[in-house]
C-alpha cells in the first residue's frame, strides 16, 4: 500500500491516476478542517483508469478511514461490483456538519470544496455513476451530503443510520461538542436532521427533474435501536413521493450487519449504474 501526502495545490500534481494500485491513501491537508483527512481508495483489481462507478462510503461514530477496510473485505467487494471505494475520515465525533463551536471542524465545506471536486476529477468519475452512503453516524452524513446537491450522486444510502438526530443517545453527550447543547432553543438538532431536509430535497428534484431519477436505500437491522429512525425517515419520504427501498432483516447496531448491508447497497447501486431496474 503506498501512501501518497497531497495538498489540493498540488493534488493534481502529484497524483498519477495511470499509476493507482488496488489500495490508495491519500492525505489531504484541509484549510475547513483544520487538519489532515486521510483518504482510503480501494480500486477494483483491474482497474486501468477508465469510468468506473464509485461509492463514498462513511464511517460511524468513533470510526475513522481504516474502520471499513479493517472490518470488510473492500477490495472483494470492490472486484464483485466493479466500484472504486472511497473512505474518508470523518473523524471521531464531526457528524459530518459543519461545526458551530470556535475553531471546529467544517465537515460538510472540506466534502463539498475539497474532497469530492479531487475525487471526481482525478478519477473521472460520472456523477450519474457515483454513489454514497454509510453506517449510523456516517449513514446521517451520507444522506445529509447528498441532500446538498442531488446531482452529484446517482443514490445515496444508509446503514442503521442516524437519520433524526434526536433519536441517538449522542444527542445530550457527544453531538453538542459540534452543535451546540441540546435544549429547545437550539434548532441545529432538527435543521442537520436528514429527516427534515426531504422537502428540500423534493423541491431541488422537482426543479432540476432529478425526482423520478433518485432514490434512496435504507436498511437498519429490526434488533438496532435506531430502527424507528430508519422507518420514520422513510414513511416521510413516501408522503413526499421520494422513491426509497426499505431493507428490515435480523441484526442489530454490529459490524457483521453493517458488512451484510454494505454488499446489499452495492447491489442496488450496481443495478442503478448498469441501468437495469429495482422492481419498479
Amino acid at each position: 500500500m503506498r501512501i501518497i501526502k497531497l495538498s489540493l495545490i498540488l493534488a493534481t500534481l502529484l497524483f498519477s491516476v495511470a499509476a493507482i494500485s488496488a489500495k490508495k491513501e491519500i492525505v489531504i491537508s484541509s484549510k475547513h478542517l483544520g487538519c489532515n483527512d486521510t483518504i482510503l481508495i480501494t480500486t477494483p483489481t483491474h482497474y486501468s483508469g477508465e469510468t468506473t462507478p464509485a461509492l463514498f462510503l462513511f464511517h460511524g461514530w468513533s470510526g475513522n478511514w481504516r474502520n471499513w477496510n479493517d472490518k470488510a473485505d473492500l477490495q472483494k467487494m470492490s472486484d464483485k461490483y466493479g466500484f472504486i471505494i472511497i473512505t474518508p475520515d470523518g473523524f471521531y465525533n464531526s457528524w459530518y456538519v459543519n461545526s458551530i463551536m470556535p475553531g471546529g471542524m467544517q465537515w460538510r465545506n472540506f466534502f463539498n470544496e475539497e474532497l469530492y471536486p479531487l475525487i471526481m476529477k482525478e478519477y473521472n468519475l460520472d456523477s450519474e455513476k457515483t454513489f454514497i452512503s454509510g453506517l449510523s453516524m456516517g449513514g446521517h452524513g451520507a444522506i445529509n451530503v447528498f441532500l446538498d446537491d442531488i446531482s452529484r450522486f446517482r443514490a445515496a444510502g444508509s446503514m442503521s443510520g442516524v437519520l433524526s438526530l434526536e433519536e441517538t443517545r449522542l444527542k445530550s453527550s457527544d453531538i453538542p461538542k459540534v452543535l451546540g447543547p441540546y435544549i429547545p432553543e437550539n434548532n441545529n438538532y432538527s435543521e442537520e436532521s436528514a429527516i427534515n431536509r426531504l422537502p428540500a430535497f423534493k423541491e431541488q428534484s422537482e426543479k432540476s427533474g432529478y425526482l423520478r431519477e433518485r432514490v434512496l436505500i435504507i436498511s437498519c437491522g429490526k434488533s438496532d435501536a435506531l430502527l424507528k429512525s430508519s422507518i420514520e425517515f422513510t414513511k416521510r419520504c413516501d408522503s413526499l413521493n421520494i422513491n426509497n427501498i426499505l431493507i428490515l432483516s435480523p441484526g442489530n447496531h454490529t459490524w457483521n450487519h453493517w458488512i451484510y448491508s454494505l454488499d446489499l447497497h452495492l447491489l442496488h447501486f450496481s443495478r442503478i449504474a448498469k441501468g437495469e431496474h429495482l422492481g419498479y
